[in-house]
C-alpha cells in the first residue's frame, strides 16, 4: 500500500467505549496502510481484548492514547481530518484528501466534541441520511484515500474493468534552490 501512495495516515476515534468498533477501525487501518492509530479521551478501553483485531494491528503499527484533546500532538504538517456527520461538512466524494492526514470519528451514538472539532484542519462527511458505525464510517474514509491517492488504473467509461494500465512513476528532475 505504501509504495503505491504518497503520504501517510493515521485514523482514531475520540470517546470510544466499544472495544470491538475501535478493534475493528485499528483492524481496517492497518489493513489500509495507516501509519498509527490513537484514541482520545476513550472510556473503558482494555486494548488486550480487543476481539475484533484479529491482525493484531497494535503489534504492527504505532497506537497513541490520548487523555484529552489538547494532548492530541501529531507530525509537523500532519492536517486533523473530523469525520462527522453536520451541514456545514465538505461531502467526501468531493474532498480532496491531505497528503499527510488524521482521521478522527466520533463516539458511538454521539459527536465529536467541539474541542477536536475546533482542532479540525477539515470536517467530512459520508453523504448517508444518518450515521454510520464508528469502524464502517472509517473504511469508507480510508478506501476513500486510496482509491483517490493511491495509483491506480482508470476506470473505463463503461462497465467492467480498466483497459488501460496502471501509469507508471515517473521520477520528476532534481530541484535545486539558489541562495539568496
Amino acid at each position: 500500500m505504501g509504495e503505491s501512495m504518497r503520504g501517510y495516515f493515521a485514523i482514531g476515534a475520540e470517546k470510544i467505549s466499544k472495544m470491538q468498533n475501535f478493534g475493528n477501525l485499528a483492524r481496517t487501518g492497518h489493513g489500509f496502510g495507516a501509519s498509527f492509530c490513537f484514541t482520545v479521551a476513550a472510556s473503558r478501553l482494555r486494548l488486550n481484548d480487543m476481539v475484533s483485531d484479529t491482525s493484531r494491528s497494535l503489534t504492527n503499527m504505532p497506537y497513541y492514547a490520548w487523555d484529552k484533546p489538547n494532548d492530541i500532538t501529531l507530525p509537523d504538517r500532519c492536517q486533523l481530518v473530523g469525520i462527522e456527520l453536520t451541514d456545514d461538512a465538505i461531502d467526501l466524494p468531493s474532498f480532496r484528501h491531505p497528503t499527510q492526514a488524521a482521521y478522527i470519528l466520533g463516539p458511538e451514538r454521539a459527536s465529536l466534541s467541539p474541542e477536536i472539532m475546533e482542532m479540525c484542519d477539515h470536517i467530512i462527511k459520508i453523504p448517508t441520511s444518518f450515521c454510520l458505525n464508528v469502524a464502517t464510517a472509517g473504511a469508507i474514509v480510508m478506501y476513500d484515500r486510496i482509491a483517490t491517492l493511491g495509483r491506480f488504473a482508470p476506470r473505463p467509461v463503461r462497465v467492467g474493468g480498466p483497459v488501460e494500465p496502471k501509469p507508471i512513476h515517473v521520477q520528476g528532475s532534481q530541484k535545486r534552490r539558489t541562495p539568496i
